[in-house]
């Protein structure tokens, strides 16, 4: 099993070996623990709970440091469950997993939480263009315009894009390469940027569609 929670710790730029400039996303890759092994038997499919970043007890309820305490586990404030499609988990209850379960050259994908950037309107959600700033719109021009239907079916259609809460979702980079790899220092470099702001919780998975 590949995967690995992290924190992302922000963006840097190293050399490679032709002296070419690479923009990378430092993450803090673990040390995860395995907190569970989800079985076909008792769960209906396989899959690897891990736990990550040590916490203060009281900070986690008495049923979460049950759960921890089975197999030894520090207060870990973060769970990430990891799905095995086909086979057996190859791993045990109680165990560490490190940065060094990637490989310098591996293509991941990362999933993370967006920014969350409050309310906003149609321009800057949906890249709608603004209306005339003449002939009386003098408070229109940055307002979405008329949306409704007609006599039937007399509402708005369910998914029309309107202003609204933007950011604050489950989004997954895809093909990222794993520039730099240090187990030492629980460190992980990926190409390129990474979903959420600085300090903000990410996995980090093999990825699904590979790169001809």
């Amino acid at each position: 099993m590949k995967g690995i929670i992290g924190k992302k710790v922000g963006m840097t730029q190293v050399f490679d070996d032709k002296g070419n400039v690479v923009p990378v996303t430092v993450i803090q890759a673990g040390p995860c623990y395995v907190t569970q092994v989800r079985t076909a038997d008792n769960d209906g499919y396989v899959g690897i709970q891990l736990g990550f970043g040590e916490s203060k007890p009281q900070r986690l309820s008495k049923g979460e440091l049950g759960h921890l305490q089975r197999n030894n586990l520090p207060a870990l404030r973060h769970l990430r469950e990891f799905r095995v499609k086909n086979g057996e988990a190859d791993v045990q209850e109680g165990q560490t997993i490190k940065a060094d379960v990637f490989a310098k050259g591996e293509r991941v994908d990362v999933i993370g939480t967006s920014k969350g950037r409050g309310f906003q309107g149609g321009i800057k959600r949906h890249n709608f263009h603004r209306q005339p700033k003449t002939h009386g719109a003098s408070d229109r021009t940055r307002a979405p315009g008329s949306a409704g239907a007609n006599t039937y079916p007399g509402r708005t259609i369910k998914g029309k894009r309107y202003p609204g809460h933007m950011g604050s979702v489950r989004v997954t980079t895809e093909n990222l390469e794993v520039v730099v790899v240090d187990p030492e220092k629980n460190l992980l470099a990926v190409r390129g940027s990474v979903p959420g702001a600085n300090g903000g919780i990410v996995m980090i998975k093999p990825a699904r569609k590979r790169r001809r």
